[in-house]
């Protein structure tokens, strides 16, 4: 009976990693101009570090501040050796050089990790903080290693062409990241299955029962610590290669925060939020940074309302209502979603026309008080757009509210006949 339920399972697990490599080796053929390259790219840098954050948030509970001091010491390490390849002093070939920042994140995760995972929670958190804080500004000070302002740049059109393969073209570019992602994603999800990686699930949970039945909670952390150093180094190698130079941004206070927030949204309770994270990070900073200039302030509102309203991400979104599909309920849920979506719209309409005005007022007005924004003109000296998008954005609040109280009637509901289909189930 067992190995009839593990069938279907390991099937569908098959098919799932096997769609994966098929988006991976189609995606660029699918989307060839090169800012979708070069986004994808990114993709799949920010899925790796995003994993490796998780591998201490949401699988050890260890909540860092610092993650970023070991995707960018990687990142640095790669750029030294790409340069080298390229002065012919390191023989190596260029595809192999991620694995240097690898081994770069893995060995300051060795001597950083031992002090910070001696201590858990609110404790280890500071302490990765001011670990960050030291690294970003050692950045600023050995400008001989680290390039100062400028950073350190490279041409990663090094060494000797392997079957024709230079990583000029970022499409062959692509291909390796999309290799490297594989075999991470792959690697990461195995260690959840490995002893170590259930030991860590049960420290983040009950510490104090695992050092009961004998183990040591803070070499559990560290072991972590250090595989979490050397996927992030991975990401950071590549994003070497990637760009052809490296800055003392990507050791800043400001990267380590965007993977805690991005594989927050994403969902760190599920194995592929960090996934959703890691694209999510690439929209925001890519495309949402374009479309307007207060895209920080756009994203720490869509976090605001994530931890307020949805706590487990957007992974947790998905399966709750997945679980629902599956029973054959959701046919209830369409009025209420539409009507969730249609008040939700009214609200960021009206609170995003604010919100632009108000930048434009802050940044522009000297230049010209009118601009568009979504179609529409709007003037910042006009007493009537002001007026209008204050009342568009309270009418979109309260309609929102009533439609939100309304979705959690049915949700509540649904889930109920839920239980008791169940119920009856397990009893016949």
């Amino acid at each position: 009976m067992l190995e009839s339920n593990r069938l279907p399972t390991f099937h569908v697990e098959k098919m799932t990693w096997f769609s994966f490599a098929l988006v991976l080796l189609i995606a660029p053929w699918l989307f060839t101009s090169n800012l979708s390259m070069t986004m994808m790219s990114q993709m799949g840098i920010a899925i790796i570090a995003c994993l490796s954050y998780n591998v201490l948030l949401g699988q050890g509970g260890m909540l860092s501040f610092g993650h970023a001091v070991y995707s960018g010491m990687g990142s640095y390490l790669t750029i030294h050796a790409l340069n080298a390849v390229g002065s012919h002093t390191l023989h190596l070939p260029v595809s192999l050089l991620p694995l240097i920042g690898g081994l770069a994140g893995m060995g300051f995760a060795v001597l950083l990790g031992f002090v910070t995972t001696r201590k858990s929670g609110t404790t280890f958190s500071m302490i990765t903080l001011g670990m960050a804080e030291l690294v970003f500004a050692m950045s600023l000070m050995f400008s001989e290693f680290f390039g100062g302002e400028a950073g350190v740049s490279a041409n990663r059109v090094a060494g000797q062409a392997f079957m024709g393969i230079t990583y000029g073209p970022q499409r062959q570019v692509y291909y390796l990241i999309a290799v490297y992602t594989f075999i991470s994603v792959g690697l990461l999800y195995a260690l959840t299955q490995t002893p170590l990686g259930r030991i860590l699930n049960a420290v983040r949970d009950n510490p104090e029962r695992v050092e009961f039945v004998g183990y040591n909670t803070q070499m559990v952390r560290y072991r972590a610590f250090i595989i979490a150093g050397f996927f992030a180094g991975i990401a950071g190698g590549l994003g070497a290669l990637n760009f052809e130079i490296v800055t003392a941004e990507v050791v800043g206070p400001a990267r380590s925060g965007a993977y805690l927030l991005f594989t927050f949204l994403g969902g760190a309770t599920f194995f592929f939020g960090p996934v959703l994270g890691g694209v999510l990070m690439v929209l925001a900073f890519v495309l949402l940074s374009e479309l307007t200039k207060a895209w920080l302030l756009y994203l720490g509102l869509i976090f605001l309302l994530m931890v307020v309203y949805a706590p487990g991400g957007f992974a947790a979104l998905i399966m709750i209502n997945l679980r629902v599909i599956k029973a054959g309920a959701f046919r209830r849920l369409y009025g209420v979603y539409a009507g969730l979506l249609v008040a939700g719209s009214v609200m960021f309409a009206g609170a995003s026309s604010l919100i632009e005005m108000i930048y434009h007022l802050q940044l522009n007005s000297s230049i010209d008080t009118h601009l568009v924004f979504a179609g529409l003109r709007l003037d910042t000296h006009s007493t009537t757009d002001w007026v209008g998008t204050v009342a568009v954005m309270v009418i979109g609040l309260v309609w929102f509210d009533w439609q939100r109280k309304r979705f959690i009637n049915r949700w509540e509901s649904v889930q109920s006949d839920m239980a008791q289909a169940a119920q009856a189930g397990g009893a016949t």
